[in-house]
């Protein structure tokens, strides 16, 4: 597994993305992602599922420092207090002590941004999360969220895959050190079958979704975050 440089810690380039994994679906998805070697599992409050995932993970057997777990605050619990809040409810669903990574999950103009990044610092203060980061963040709003933090903004998780382009916000975080997570590195299933991207993957002996993945963590900063719900999926 390779890893980067995330703040203070290293991370795997590629973990696991939960949207829509409910129920046994998703405690069988996270066990058998974790027995296979991933390290890194991604969900957040909207998903519905810290619960299983928290499920999982204790399943698991494995050391919680070994694991990175990264989960999210919806856009109704962005105010100082419900931010707050908010991951303290998604500890107890989690039944953990912190968390690895704590995103906003998405911007809005309803809430001024620098009072969530204040929340954003307390927790991280308190030891609640071990990192703050962003999520569908263009490089601006990116640039505004670092200036208004204490502390260092160590991601940003946007839609990425090979028929998206992130140009702009992958030279932004490039240059500042910000890791760019790929959610839907796949496209939600066009990846597999693209003509283009089969051609390419009979020449190694891969899939089109390994070229799709390759390509993503061949870029310095970007890490991959595949849905993947069985055991062969999670292996490729």
């Amino acid at each position: 597994m390779n890893y980067l440089n995330m703040g203070e810690r290293e991370v795997p380039v590629v973990g696991l993305g939960t949207w829509d994994l409910r129920g046994s679906e998703c405690v069988r998805s996270v066990r058998t992602a974790l027995e296979l070697g991933y390290r890194l599992i991604d969900t957040a409050e909207i998903y519905a599922n810290e619960k299983e995932v928290g499920e999982a993970v204790q399943e698991s057997g494995i050391d919680r420092e070994d694991i990175i777990l990264t989960t999210k605050v919806w856009t109704n619990n962005l105010r100082y207090d419900d931010c707050l809040g908010s991951l303290h409810e998604s500890l107890k669903k989690l039944r953990m002590d912190y968390v690895d990574l704590y995103l906003i999950h998405w911007p809005t103009d309803s809430v001024p941004l620098e009072e969530t990044m204040k929340a954003m610092d307390r927790l991280l203060e308190e030891g609640m999360t071990r990192a703050i980061g962003v999520s569908n963040f263009n490089a601006s709003l990116l640039d505004q969220a670092r200036l208004m933090s204490a502390f260092n903004v160590v991601c940003d998780q946007v839609k990425y895959h090979p028929f998206v382009s992130q140009a702009e916000l992958l030279e932004y975080c490039q240059g500042n050190g910000v890791v760019l997570t790929a959610y839907s590195p796949l496209a939600r299933g066009r990846v597999r079958g693209n003509p283009v991207l089969e051609e390419i993957g009979k020449r190694y002996g891969k899939n089109a979704s390994q070229v799709a993945l390759r390509w993503l963590i061949q870029q310095p900063w970007v890490q991959v975050i595949p849905k993947a719900a069985g055991r062969k999926h999670q292996q490729e």
